[in-house]
């Protein structure tokens, strides 16, 4: 796939097989893959960003599991205003626990879980609608 690389998680270590897509990672873990957005870019790897940088891409603000999970906690409600990078749900998935983070800021517009529900892989979670 790309690079591997040793990763730490909550203690516990991984090998893990990397590849950047754009600013997507997509990461290998014991046969399982994954699509990883590290806020702020990645730490690594940088010298191979695209040119152009991503001007004129529009972000989404629908939150979605890329693989199944059981929602631990839910952090927003409809109607709150959340900043990117907020913490809005923490989803447990292969005995990990992830933060899920605001990919933009705006308002929350819907809410399709609750905590302690299992969710499938790529189902709407949460809509963020940005200002105007």
């Amino acid at each position: 796939m790309g690079e591997k690389r040793r990763v730490t998680v909550d203690g516990e270590e991984f090998e893990v097989d990397l590849e950047r897509d754009g600013d997507v990672w997509n990461v290998e873990v014991g046969g399982q893959r994954f699509s990883v957005q590290v806020e702020g870019g990645p730490s690594f790897g940088a010298s191979r960003r695209s040119a152009g940088g991503g001007r004129g891409k529009k972000r989404s603000g629908t939150i979605s599991s890329t693989i199944p999970g059981k929602v631990i906690s839910l952090h927003v409600s409809v109607g709150d205003e959340v900043k990117e990078g907020d913490v809005m749900i923490i989803l447990e998935a292969m005995k990990m626990q992830n933060e899920i983070q605001a990919p933009l800021s705006g308002t929350v517009t819907e809410v399709n879980c609750e905590s302690g529900e299992s969710v499938e892989a790529n189902v709407p979670l949460v809509v963020i609608e940005p200002p105007e």
